[in-house]
């Protein structure tokens, strides 16, 4: 009996290692293997007695057409052909040749004197007067596009934590000039905002996280509180003269 299992489980393991080598022996055939391919080639899996060999990557896949556009940059609707600001009032630079035009022209312009002359435009968008240089829409100009000018600096180098410092302290300052024009020139406030195209939002309300400490102190502060009221209560009464007292000096008065 143990005889015939014993020889039961001899033949199928050999059957096994028969099929495994016949497998072995096909693939081998099929494809021979170099040093390259040993190097590069696909790797086996033996599953179930098998060796399968996995399918290749898909490499030459057509690129995702959902790729993230770059913002339009505030320097895009001044022309190229527009002169600098130091050559607008010039009379002369209207009439010379194309070469000379084109040397006086934003096209071989730096990105500063383009910044600059961008600056001039959103000034004389909201500025009083013609020589207001100061006022508080002035000033919302000019951080506006020191603002823009930091966002599309920060769009290509993600990493430079100088000019994003600077950009949300020019934010903050931004804000704080928006809110005092809000309070005291609703009007104005409301052209700045149509004419930059900038969206106020109103500030969060005020949220502090209630730690231990926190509330610790603050069932402390209560309870101090709650005494100098009674105290101030105990000292009110004591600077008060009884009523008893003065029910007894009207009697006497009536009496004499």
């Amino acid at each position: 009996m143990f005889s015939r299992i014993a020889l039961e489980t001899i033949l199928k393991s050999s059957v096994g290692v028969l099929r495994e080598s016949g497998t072995l022996c096909s693939f081998l055939s099929a494809k021979p293997w170099t040093c390259s391919s040993l190097l590069s080639g696909p790797t086996i899996r033996c599953v179930a007695g098998h060796f399968a060999v996995p399918p290749m990557r898909h490499y030459a896949q057509s690129a995702s057409s959902n790729k993230t556009t770059a913002p339009v940059s505030q320097l895009s609707d001044i022309p190229s052909t527009m002169l600098k600001d130091d050559y607008t009032a010039v009379p002369l630079a209207q009439t010379t040749d194309d070469v000379v035009r084109r040397l006086l022209s934003l096209e071989l312009a730096s990105h500063s004197e383009k910044v600059q002359l961008k600056r001039e435009q959103l000034i004389a968008k909201v500025q009083k007067h013609k020589n207001d240089r100061n006022s508080m829409e002035v000033r919302v100009a000019i951080l506006t596009t020191k603002i823009r000018n930091y966002q599309e600096h920060l769009q290509k180098h993600r990493k430079d934590k100088a000019n994003k410092r600077g950009m949300l302290m020019a934010i903050d300052k931004r804000k704080k000039i928006l809110k005092r024009l809000r309070l005291v020139d609703y009007n104005a406030f409301e052209k700045v905002c149509e004419q930059l195209g900038i969206t106020y939002t109103f500030p969060p309300e005020y949220h502090r996280r209630q730690t231990r400490r926190w509330l610790a102190k603050k069932a402390l502060c209560i309870k101090i509180f709650k005494e100098v009221q009674k105290q101030k209560a105990e000292e009110r009464l004591k600077q008060r003269p009884p009523k008893d007292s003065e029910a007894s000096c009207a009697k006497v008065g009536e009496s004499q």
